[in-house]
């Protein structure tokens, strides 16, 4: 078994709790989907929104509303990079796997010009 990670990205359309909750969520179920995630697989979770994102945090949604209450996970600011994309929530969700595991990416809303 090794560990990969799998990286994602969604823009957000307000800084509020619900706009986060539900842009943490899309992002979240689509990662699990589209790679077959097993969530007792999960090693830990990182979670980084730029500075215009501050009403929640988005692990106390993974955590509530998809049950991933054994899982690590921690919330971060990106680095304020001079013009940058907005309104961005990112995620790494590291995963112990077989060495045959192919990570899918998933970028979302405007996070789709980052890849």
């Amino acid at each position: 078994m090794v560990t990969k990670g799998i990286r994602g990205a969604i823009t957000v359309d307000e800084n509020s709790v619900q706009a986060l909750k539900e842009a943490t969520l899309e992002l979240l179920n689509i990662m699990i989907e589209k790679n077959c995630i097993d969530i007792s697989k999960i090693s830990h979770v990182i979670f980084t929104l730029t500075e215009d994102l501050d009403a929640a945090f988005p692990a106390k949604f993974a955590r509530i509303d998809l049950g991933w209450k054994e899982t690590a996970m921690m919330c971060f600011h990106e680095l304020n990079v001079p013009n940058s994309l907005p309104k961005c929530l990112r995620v790494l969700i590291v995963l112990n796997c077989d060495e045959n595991f192919k990570p899918e990416f998933v970028y979302l809303k405007g996070a789709s010009i980052l890849r």
